[in-house]
């Protein structure tokens, strides 16, 4: 799968964001090894801590649609700002739960574009090994 497509992919779902509160509109899209896509949005909720972000919502539709652990390998996050997003604490755990660690994250805005693994993104994460 092409990055460009990819980043594409993730700004068609930010027209679908639901930010009334913040007005911070995010998208996000996950592709699968065999090169499925899955695309999310922010949805805000007038109680904060019941929002959830578009890179969640993105993996979550994945695992909905089938697609299971370690088999995404890249996810494009992307605003309307200047700034490149970056994605919460709770978006980097799930992350790490879903991905594989060397899966590429893609953050996109409008004047600034960053890649990184999983790994890079959330190091000593908290994960399966940790419950033992």
């Amino acid at each position: 799968m092409v990055k460009k497509d990819i980043i594409a992919a993730a700004y068609a779902a930010l027209e679908h964001a639901y930010a009334p509160y913040s007005q911070f509109r995010v998208g996000a899209c996950v592709v699968t090894k065999d090169n499925r896509l899955f695309v999310g949005t922010n949805v805000e909720n007038v109680s904060y801590g019941l929002s959830c972000c578009a890179e969640r919502n993105a993996l979550f539709a994945g695992i909905s649609a089938g697609v299971k652990k370690g088999e995404f390998c890249m996810l494009a996050v992307v605003s309307e700002k200047k700034q490149a997003p970056a994605p919460c604490g709770a978006c980097r755990q799930v992350m790490c739960e879903l991905m594989d660690p060397n899966a590429q994250i893609i953050m996109v805005g409008a004047e600034e574009e960053y890649s990184m693994t999983v790994r890079d993104l959330l190091p000593f994460a908290f994960d399966e090994e940790d419950m033992q």
